[in-house]
This record gives structure tokens, sequence and C-alpha cells, in this order.
């Protein structure tokens, strides 16, 4: 019984295995993560910034009231939360390249296999939001198409 047992124990695991190049290459790509995480946050506090001054601004002015009304009537605070919406969609998906980067860099530098399993899973996640995101404009664009064929009928 003693032999099945250590039989057993001298077979080594199956599973995968993360060559110097991997670990190079994933780095890398915390790296980059980085750079863009910074560069999506940057770009949120602009429009941020912009979501206000430009809403306040549209809501004060006569030409740039008159030129909303041209654009469809969004106003001062449609403009506002149309622009903090769009900050919104950006700073989420820089918020998980930041954490991917964060973690990834501390797995790989100090061979530390719990925060390489938490920096995967914020990847997995950032991929899973532009899939959602994806889906979501490809039902637009499909409800666009749509009635834009049936108002082409019902305008014949």
């Amino acid at each position: 019984m003693d032999n099945i047992e250590t039989a057993q124990e001298q077979e080594p695991a199956h599973g995968l295995i993360i060559s110097e190049e991997i670990r190079s290459y994933l780095y890398d790509l915390a790296k980059w993560a980085n750079f863009l995480a910074i560069v999506g946050f940057a770009i949120t506090g602009l429009m941020v910034i912009s979501a206000f001054t430009v809403g306040a601004a549209m809501t004060t002015s006569k030409e740039l009231q008159a030129m909303s009304m041209q654009m469809g009537g969004l106003g001062g605070l449609g403009f506002t939360i149309f622009f903090l919406i769009y900050a919104f969609l950006i700073f989420y998906p820089s918020l998980l390249m930041f954490k991917y980067a964060t973690k990834a860099k501390i797995g790989i530098l100090y061979g530390e296999q719990e925060n390489l399993n938490e920096a995967i899973s914020k990847l997995k996640s950032l991929f899973k939001y532009w899939g959602i995101l994806a889906i979501i404009v490809i039902c637009l664009y499909g409800m666009l198409i749509i009635s834009a064929v049936l108002g082409g009928i019902a305008g014949a």
C-alpha cells in the first residue's frame, strides 16, 4: 500500500508552465496596460471637466443654446449627462487595466501566484466588459437599421 501512495506522490503535476519568455510578455503587457490606464484616467478627467463647464456654458449662453437646438435640443443638462456617461464608459476599463497592471507586475516580479491570478481575472473582466459593450452597440445598430428600413417603407 505504501508503494502505491509513493508512486502517486512522485508523479509530476500536469499544469501550465510559465516560461521566462511568457513572463517577459506578461510584464510588457502590464507596462502597456498601465500606460493606457493612465491615459484613460486623464481622458476621463478631461471629459468630466468638460461635461460640467461646457454644460454650464450651454445653459447660460444664448449662442450655445441656439446651437444645441440645432443638434437635437440636448441642452446643457443633456450634454452634461451624456459626457458623464461617456466618461464612466472610459473610466471603468481604465480602472480594470490599472488593477491588472499593478497585480501582474507584482505577481511576475516576485513570483506571487495569487497576484498573477487576480491580474488575469481583471484582464478577463476587461475583455468581458468590451464584449458586452460590443453586443450592445451591435444591437443598437441593428435597431437603427430596422427603424430606417421601416421608416423608408412607411414614407414610401
